[in-house]
């Protein structure tokens, strides 16, 4: 296999062929929401079912394979292969690499629905399992499906993802590009047509992405002002929260990994932990251990049937509402966000790569998720289900507030969590803006690794005019839609990527030339 390539010029320019097709699929996609936003709602929604209806299992089955593939890379040779060479020196301390990868995946995500989410499935549990709704098996299967849901399996997609762009980087020395995902088991070829074709897909799905979970976040922040400081919620409050978000991950974008990122992360990661212990301290510390204990043997002991669907007893509806919803919406941000978590790695090892972005990461969620979980099922049986009427009537935006407003401090409490969920969204934001920008430039290599000011400016910006435009006009469905739509041709780029890994697995002489 060629390892060598041009040097390219210095990242100065705009990248047109990726660039461009990706603003004009946008724009008319936003336009035709906003003129007929029910059609447009209910295309999107036949659309996802039909994917997920015909290609549900090849999600189930790619996701765990892909974690059976890492586990064989952990324990071969190729795990002692220098991302970068032999001679290759760390870009980031390990606890700086531990937290940028942790805070910019699914770090919202945990915040938001790691008290909201247990609730539906401890009310509600799919009716094949035969659990009784509220019952103590309720309450395991709940936590169990977070784990599930939030740990290694998202960041395994994760994980595959980055690791082979980051030999493919690196090692190989190809393109700052989602085709160099591909070059492992296709060659050189996909940096042609097919690869230009990739980095517009993937950025299109991301775009979209990020716009919902910018409007999801800014929902969670409207709801915390209210419930902390009083402020009633509208458009324009919704407008203005949305600004001050998009312009602080702009500016952080901007001053690049070393600045802002990476100082965003690490306070990221230190809000995470000390409210993480809050609250196993002064919640219902007991249960907590009780049931994250008995949730954890749960999830181990159905891992593999629950995963594949394999006589697991969860009916389909159950299943493609939540687990291959989830696996889907991984599989769109892994490709962009693959490019910039293997763009950390340079200087450590493979299995260092497998420590810090798969088995820590998904190690602190299995904690967080069993102490915020599990205080919010305590809540919930003690007020006799009053946190799940919230739920159903105000929204999943106001389930953390109210658990923590039962707490010692519970107002501080609730004020800390409203800032963690502010800098939470704009870290994983200027994460991944860096990662579109650079798409979208020429010239982006190891030594010239930031793409020009105003291309960051743009995605930023049409991030949140996008976001602002579909929550205020009560869309913000149809652009989650669209984010899991974009996770149907990323589930099958993921499939070459992981063969790409396999290829590697037998060409370590290669890799650490």
């Amino acid at each position: 296999m060629e390892t060598q390539s041009p040097s390219p010029p210095l990242p100065s320019s705009l990248n047109t062929k990726d660039f461009l097709p990706s603003i004009l699929i946008l724009t008319p996609t936003i336009v035709y929401s906003l003129r007929n936003n029910d059609r447009f709602l209910a295309q999107a929604q036949g659309a996802n079912r039909w994917i997920l209806e015909n290609f549900g299992g090849l999600f189930t089955w790619s996701t765990f394979l892909f974690l059976v593939l890492l586990l064989v890379v952990y324990f071969s040779p190729l795990a002692k292969v220098r991302i970068g060479g032999a001679g290759a020196k760390p870009l980031l301390s390990k606890w700086r690499w531990f937290s940028i990868a942790l805070c910019t995946t699914i770090a919202t995500g945990v915040l938001f629905w790691g008290t909201a989410e247990p609730l539906y499935h401890f009310h509600a549990p799919p009716q094949g399992l035969g659990i009784e709704a509220t019952s103590s098996a309720a309450g395991q299967f709940a936590i169990s499906t977070l784990f599930m849901h939030w740990s290694f399996t998202p960041y395994g997609i994760y994980t595959i993802a980055g690791l082979v762009f980051a030999l493919s980087y690196y090692n190989l020395r190809q393109p700052f590009s989602v085709s160099s995902l591909l070059y492992p088991l296709l060659g050189r070829w996909v940096h042609g047509s097919l690869g230009t074709a990739m980095d517009i897909i993937c950025l299109y799905g991301l775009v979209a992405g990020m716009a919902a979970s910018l409007g999801t976040g800014v929902f969670a922040l409207m709801g915390g002002l209210e419930t902390t400081l009083g402020v009633p919620q509208s458009n324009v409050l919704l407008g203005i929260i949305g600004l001050v978000v998009v312009l602080t991950f702009i500016a952080s974008a901007i001053t690049g990994l070393n600045k802002g990122i990476r100082i965003l992360s690490d306070l990221n990661a230190r809000a995470f932990f000390l409210l993480a212990i809050f609250m196993f301290l002064t919640g219902p510390t007991i249960y907590i251990l009780q049931l994250g204990g008995e949730s954890l043997w749960d999830y181990g002991r159905h891992f593999l049937s629950r995963s594949t669907n394999i006589a697991s007893g969860i009916n389909s509806d159950w299943q493609y509402d939540w687990t291959i919803f989830y696996f889907a919406n991984w599989m769109a941000w892994a490709p962009i966000a693959a490019l910039f978590l293997g763009r950390l790695s340079v200087g450590y090892t493979v299995r260092d790569f497998l420590h810090f972005n798969l088995l820590f990461p998904s190690l602190f969620v299995l904690i967080w998720m069993s102490i915020f979980g599990g205080a919010a099922l305590e809540l919930d049986q003690a007020t006799s289900g009053a946190l799940y009427q919230v739920l159903i009537t105000e929204g999943e935006q106001k389930i953390m507030y109210e658990v923590l407003s039962e707490l010692p401090l519970g107002q501080f409490a609730s004020i800390f969590t409203l800032i963690i969920i502010f800098i939470s969204y704009v870290t994983a934001a200027d994460s991944n803006i860096s990662a579109m920008s650079a798409i979208s430039s020429r010239g982006i290599s190891p030594e010239n690794p930031e793409a020009p000011l105003w291309i960051k400016t743009v995605w930023g910006g049409l991030i949140g005019t996008i976001a602002w435009v579909m929550i205020t006009s009560a869309g913000i469905d149809g652009i989650r839609l669209l984010s899991i739509l974009g996770g149907f041709p990323a589930l099958f780029i993921m499939i070459v990527v992981a063969g790409g890994l396999l290829r590697l697995l037998s060409q370590v002489d290669t890799l650490s030339d």
